[in-house]
């Protein structure tokens, strides 16, 4: 039964034995999880990863093999109730042709949105399925999930579809990006040696090949010479956007960030989502209860540090412009408020996209985090990336 779920661990090279996958089988005949998605979680976890740097891979493998399972109520699998079959599966979505869709309007503006949203919130008592109003699925509804608005409230759908909502009202959680990702980080290495400023420090560790030769030839006896070590004293600080539309990007950011890690002996880093809020987090698995404040990210670090946003810019725009917007969370101040404090604290600013350049005009979000940023965007390509850090050299 579990046997794709060992395949699945193996694909993600967690390294895991068979003599553990054994363990965590015994653990389960033993009955020390039972009905418990969380609990049986953690047993495999438990079971299976030896160190933590694996978690996140873990968790992929976990996510790809019991997608799903979540979702059927525990209290019903406990009685032993037979589920209906539409309880146990998506409903399926309900198809729009390109004129359908043309003829569907926006509600009437963010605020008005909301405002129905608490109202049907109110009124609703039972499950819908389809429609145009209610809070529902495979409908035109601009609440619910797995049907078409262009502007909506997404409600208890997995992921971004059409990527038009305004708002998500489930909280996700999202995977830290793994720092030790090697592969293909060889390139982005080269391109990131552009943002060097080399000094010598710290003890005479390194051999110096030159004077070296020099004084032996002069001493005529082997006289070795050294010299302190070089070190990039370049100070970078790293906000990285994750989950929602980032989700397709994640491999090649994986990749930024294990070769930013390697090259700059100075690098922090945060991550956010879609645009800059009043709070950071370092560790996505505790992203609602240990954040960072913006503002002592502010004041921790001077100006002297090179500040690098890599997100794809694609959100709603008012998630941007106006105080409410964001996509999870009711935030006092607008993102591009925000946006305009880093950009003032650190001068040398730019943003890095995934996104391909060709299609950065068909967002009306992306537009508007160029005009912030004066610009200073460039794409994840080697070519981008070779521009982005000779800008932030000079």
């Amino acid at each position: 039964m579990f046997q794709p779920f060992f395949e699945n661990l193996r694909t993600q090279a967690v390294p895991v034995s068979l003599r553990e996958y054994l363990t965590f089988l015994e653990a389960l005949k033993a009955g020390l999880v039972t009905y418990d998605i969380d609990g049986f979680y953690y047993l495999a976890r438990a079971s299976m990863v030896k160190d933590e740097r694996h978690i996140d891979r873990f968790d992929r493998a976990f996510a790809a093999t019991f997608e799903g399972l979540e979702q059927i109520p525990m209290e019903a699998v406990a009685e032993a109730v037979e589920l209906p079959e539409d309880w146990l599966r998506k409903m399926s979505e309900k198809h729009l042709s390109p004129e359908e869709k043309a003829e569907i309007e926006a509600l009437g503006g963010f605020e008005k949105l909301m405002e129905t949203l608490k109202q049907r919130l109110e009124e609703q008592k039972a499950r819908h399925q389809g429609g145009n109003k209610w809070i529902g699925t495979g409908g035109t509804s601009p609440f619910g999930a797995y049907g078409y608005n262009p502007e909506g409230v997404r409600i208890g759908q997995k992921e971004s579809r059409h990527q038009r909502a305004v708002k998500v009202w489930d909280k996700r959680e999202f995977r830290n990006l793994d720092g030790d990702v090697e592969l293909g980080t060889r390139n982005i290495k080269v391109a990131l040696k552009r943002l060097r400023r080399w000094v010598r420090d710290g003890a005479h560790e390194e051999l110096d090949l030159d004077n070296t030769i020099r004084a032996t030839a002069e001493h005529g006896y082997l006289d070795v010479k050294t010299r302190p070590e070089r070190h990039n004293a370049v100070k970078v600080l790293l906000f990285l956007d994750v989950g929602g539309s980032m989700d397709p990007h994640i491999k090649v950011v994986e990749e930024l960030f294990s070769a930013a890690r390697a090259e700059f002996k100075h690098l922090e880093y945060y991550y956010f989502h879609n645009c800059l809020y009043e709070g950071v987090w370092r560790d996505n698995r505790r992203r609602w209860n240990q954040q960072t404040p913006t503002w002592d990210v502010l004041r921790t670090y001077g100006s002297d540090y090179k500040c690098i946003f890599v997100g794809d810019a694609s959100m709603s725009p008012y998630e941007i412009a106006y105080p409410g917007g964001a996509n999870e969370h009711w935030n006092q101040e607008a993102g591009q408020v925000w946006l305009e404090r880093a950009r003032t604290q650190w001068p040398d600013h730019m943003w890095i996209n995934p996104v391909p350049e060709k299609h950065w005009g068909y967002t009306h979000s992306i537009g508007m985090i160029q005009e912030i940023f004066e610009n200073r965007m460039v794409p994840m390509t080697l070519a981008g990336l070779e521009r982005g850090m000779k800008e932030l050299g000079r």
